[in-house]
């Protein structure tokens, strides 16, 4: 599919922002266009809502990046869009399908002992966070929630908490991105956070994409390793919480096996009535 005018290469006088920087380094030096517009500001409150009213009718979606990572800002993030696909060329159950599948192969090479998962992504004994399940216990996309009135109210809303400070944001600075749709944000960049997970982003943004439809997901907020999701519309059951928590598993392993588990725990806390999702590839 072609892509959208690319707005930051040729700024009209109708977009006014505050200073900032263009930004078009990527792994292999400079794009041929600008990849992102980046405030030299701290974000504050609001600022996420006055980016998406100025750039709505110019091809521009707002997002929050941390310039003080261990990589420094975005100019210094391996950023690499030569790598990167369509997101709209892949299917969300397709892509965590294929995830599924390669722990369950990882399982077969581990040995006997590893092919003892239980549930639906739920193990326990060695495997607490369900690794090695079955690949039969993969049900797919949980079903969607009742949809919410104004999902980008509610990342505004999500944003302005942010901006007010959290531990693991450092520095977050207000950013535009010339995307079709917010779930494309990562892929529109380059971004390679989730590079030992998949060197593709664009089959994660088929994720997201799936979830901005199911559940009124925004891409808030960028660092090197880090998404940050408002999430507009959560499960408020456990089972689905649960559901959902399986594919969080698939998209993003690191944050049960080097965070929250075993998985139900993680549903719980992670994702029941969650309006904020957050992810880290290590």
């Amino acid at each position: 599919m072609a892509s959208l005018p690319n707005a930051l290469a040729n700024p009209s006088s109708v977009l006014r922002l505050p200073p900032g920087r263009l930004v078009d380094a990527t792994v292999d030096g400079p794009w041929h266009e600008p990849l992102l517009w980046c405030g030299d500001k701290p974000v504050a409150p609001g600022d996420w809502a006055s980016l998406r009213a100025a750039g709505r009718d110019l091809g521009l979606l707002p997002v929050l990046l941390d310039v003080d990572t261990p990589r420094g800002g975005p100019e210094d993030w391996d950023l690499d869009p030569a790598r990167v696909s369509y997101p709209g060329d892949h299917d969300a159950r397709e892509v965590l399908d294929s995830y599924r599948s390669d722990f369950a192969e990882d399982a077969v090479e581990d040995g006997p002992e590893a092919e003892d998962g239980h549930g639906a992504g739920y193990g326990h004994g060695d495997d607490p966070v369900g690794r090695n399940a079955a690949p039969d216990a993969w049900q797919g996309l949980a079903p969607a929630t009742e949809p919410h009135p104004d999902p980008d109210r509610d990342a505004a809303d999500t944003a302005d908490i942010l901006a007010d400070g959290v531990p693991w944001l450092h520095q977050p600075r207000p950013a535009l991105v010339p995307a079709r749709r917010s779930a494309d944000i990562p892929a529109a960049i380059g971004w390679t956070g989730p590079v030992n997970h998949d060197n593709d982003v664009a089959r994660l943004c088929a994720v997201l994409r799936s979830w901005e439809d199911r559940f009124g997901a925004r891409v808030l907020a960028l660092t090197f390793d880090q998404l940050v999701l408002s999430v507009a519309a959560p499960p408020t059951t456990l089972q689905h919480a649960e559901a959902v928590a399986a594919e969080h598993y698939a998209f993003c392993p690191d944050n049960i096996d080097q965070g929250i588990h075993p998985l139900p725990r993680y549903a719980r806390e992670a994702v029941l009535d969650t309006h904020l999702w957050r992810f880290w590839w290590d």
